[in-house]
């Protein structure tokens, strides 16, 4: 800069328009004021005139409904390259501007009105077609031309610009100096000029009991708007008996993958033990439609994205005894051209005692016919080997003894089903105390009871897995080295 240019500060409200150079002179002639904005400032500009000129210098602003607010909205550049190509978006939103449009309340008339509109105007676009919050902008300007020629458009340069939007959030771009130092700006020509610059924040400090006034006010209209919400859902919910868990799940079947033929889907129904009832109404059993499968990865995945939804009650009766929860058994069945049919595998998952989201992967397996006729038959003619009674997939419900023997009934592990289900509970006993709770010996101790046991039986079952993984890579190690071994020991 210059030595010989005087320093410059200004303080500048919202909204308050300071002209520059350029602009006395464009509007102090008549010619050039064409509308009724230009006519306003032409009259402001002959006030200032007979008042001895305007006090600013270099520093001037541009407010929301300027001409220079429109085109700066206007040519914004979406990305940082120097030769941007708008795209065909770009160019259709470029001279919508975010502005908030004084519309009618809706009244029950317009609910008359046209759902769709089949050849909208350019002007419906423009209002309906934004979905920004409105926004207002203003430009903090400089004139940064040589020391003495001032009002050439070319040297004028954005400062600072303050955007408020709808929601009453301030956006000041760049932001306050603080202790980061001033801003710089280096102009292009001969002799490199660089200007410094200081945004200052010049509001008055809030006063205490301004503060809290205004806290007190938000309180109250967050307790309106709360108990708003309060009235539109109520009260009157539906509460189950005590000693009574009602459980509702709204339950997905995802996907499955991993099987030999196409066009999959899948037959499932719920068992419910003793303890349990649903609604005569309810349903308990469904079956997905037909899809086809997708190669992803290594395996063909079908997505079935099947909703259900089942509601079930839980009435305590026997204190001593741990409640069985629900089992969810399924097979996946398969459909070819010719309307023959293949099971490809069964399954079953007992339901979750947490409530909450869970996404389950369940592999499933299948009878196998001894002999190559049975896979034979398989292909050429569909039909398989299948179970009569699917309860047999865990443990039969028309079983009675001690000990269940499957011995010579022959499988094949197929592929899994994906399941994605929420869980919801409720009973009086949550509303309870932990003392009372624990007094009654409530529905709560004993979904706990139920989950300490599941996390026992998982326990054993990874140490019965790693004890045979030992025994199976002692069995594949040479007969040599496990004698050398064992003599040195």
């Amino acid at each position: 800069r210059d030595p010989e240019d005087e320093e410059e500060e200004v303080e500048v409200g919202w909204q308050e328009k300071l002209f520059s150079q350029f602009e006395v002179d464009l509007y102090l002639n008549e010619s050039a004021c064409q509308t009724p904005l230009d006519w306003q400032y032409h009259k402001e500009i002959q006030k200032l005139e007979k008042a001895g000129g305007r006090k600013n210098c270099r520093i001037f602003t541009y407010t929301d409904h300027d001409r220079f607010t429109n085109l700066e909205e206007l040519c914004q550049k979406v990305t940082d390259l120097d030769h941007e190509v708008p795209s065909y978006l770009v160019e259709r939103m470029a001279n919508v501007r975010r502005r908030r449009q004084d519309r009618r309340p809706v009244e029950g008339s317009s609910l008359k009105s046209k759902i769709i509109t089949w050849e909208p105007s350019e002007e419906f676009i423009k209002n309906n077609h934004v979905i920004n919050t409105p926004v207002q902008t203003m430009y903090i300007m400089g004139d940064l031309g040589p020391y003495g020629k001032l009002g050439h458009r070319e040297y004028e340069n954005v400062l600072c610009t303050i955007k408020v939007d709808g929601n009453g959030v301030i956006t000041v771009k760049p932001d306050f100096s603080g202790t980061k130092g001033a801003y710089r700006i280096e102009l292009d020509g001969e002799k490199r000029e660089v200007w410094e610059y200081t945004i200052e924040n010049a509001s008055a400090q809030v006063q205490p009991e301004e503060e809290e006034r205004e806290q007190r006010v938000f309180r109250d209209l967050y307790k309106r708007h709360r108990d708003y919400l309060s009235g539109l859902v109520g009260s009157d919910f539906e509460m189950p008996l005590p000693g009574t868990l009602r459980l509702v799940m709204n339950g997905e079947i995802v996907s499955a993958q991993g099987y030999e033929y196409d066009n999959l889907y899948v037959h499932f129904f719920l068992e419910l033990p003793n303890q349990w009832s649903s609604s005569p109404f309810q349903q308990l059993s469904g079956v997905t439609q037909t899809c086809t499968t997708k190669t992803v990865g290594w395996d063909k995945v079908a997505y079935f994205c099947y909703p259900f939804t089942v509601e079930m009650f839980y009435t305590q009766e026997d204190e001593d005894s741990l409640p069985q929860w629900p089992v969810l058994y399924f097979e996946v069945l398969s459909l070819d051209f010719w309307q023959r049919y293949r099971v490809e595998g069964y399954g079953s998952l007992v339901l979750p005692a947490c409530p909450g989201v869970h996404v389950l992967t369940i592999p499933t397996w299948r009878p196998v016919g001894l002999g190559t006729v049975a896979e034979m038959r398989r292909f050429f003619i569909g039909g398989s080997p299948e179970l009569e009674d699917l309860t047999y997939i865990r443990i039969p419900s028309t079983f009675k003894g001690k000990r269940l023997s499957r011995f010579g009934f022959r499988t094949e592990t197929t592929g899994s089903v994906t399941f994605r289900l929420c869980c919801l509970q409720q009973s009086k006993a949550f509303l309870e105390n932990s003392a009372l709770r624990q007094r009654m010996q409530s529905v709560l101790d004993r979904l706990g009871g139920f989950s300490q046991q599941s996390s026992v039986y998982n326990v054993l079952e990874a140490f019965q897995r790693a004890r045979r993984r030992m025994q199976e890579a002692r069995e594949s190690l040479p007969q040599d080295l496990i004698n050398t071994s064992a003599s040195t020991v």
